[in-house]
């Protein structure tokens, strides 16, 4: 929306990447994604289970927002070298796909992280990943 003259910000993805990022700034970027998309997952999942016109319109908008931020977040984990810090990136997307209700995506993801450090918590709070 155009108020004023004023342009509509930039979300997180979108926002132009410094040269290389390291592990740490990666997975601080991510986090940020995650966090600032956590609402669009939140009405996704809600407006699922709607069936109302108006809500279809809302939903397609917020599912967009949140299928670019995941996007833009998984290819920033590709990148972090660390494996811990790639698997506490990952785990904050599987936290984001759950909450968007997008179960298929999280059990993919889940099977990527290889710590039992990050893994267990990750099935204690979530059983649904059962393999």
């Amino acid at each position: 929306m155009r108020w004023f003259g004023k342009e509509k910000p930039k979300e997180a993805w979108e926002e132009a990447v410094p040269s290389p990022l390291g592990d740490i700034e990666a997975a601080e970027r991510i986090r940020n994604i995650c966090r600032s998309v956590a609402d669009s997952a939140a009405v996704v999942a809600a407006c699922a289970e709607d069936g109302r016109k108006s809500a279809q319109k809302k939903f397609e908008l917020e599912s967009e927002r949140y299928q670019c931020a995941a996007r833009a977040a998984m290819e920033l984990a590709m990148k972090v070298s660390d494996e811990l810090m790639r698997d506490a990136a990952v785990r904050e997307i599987v936290e984001l796909c759950l909450k968007a209700g997008d179960l298929k995506t999280a059990k993919i993801l889940f099977r990527a992280i290889q710590s039992p450090a990050i893994r267990d918590p990750v099935l204690r709070d979530f059983p649904a990943l059962q393999p």
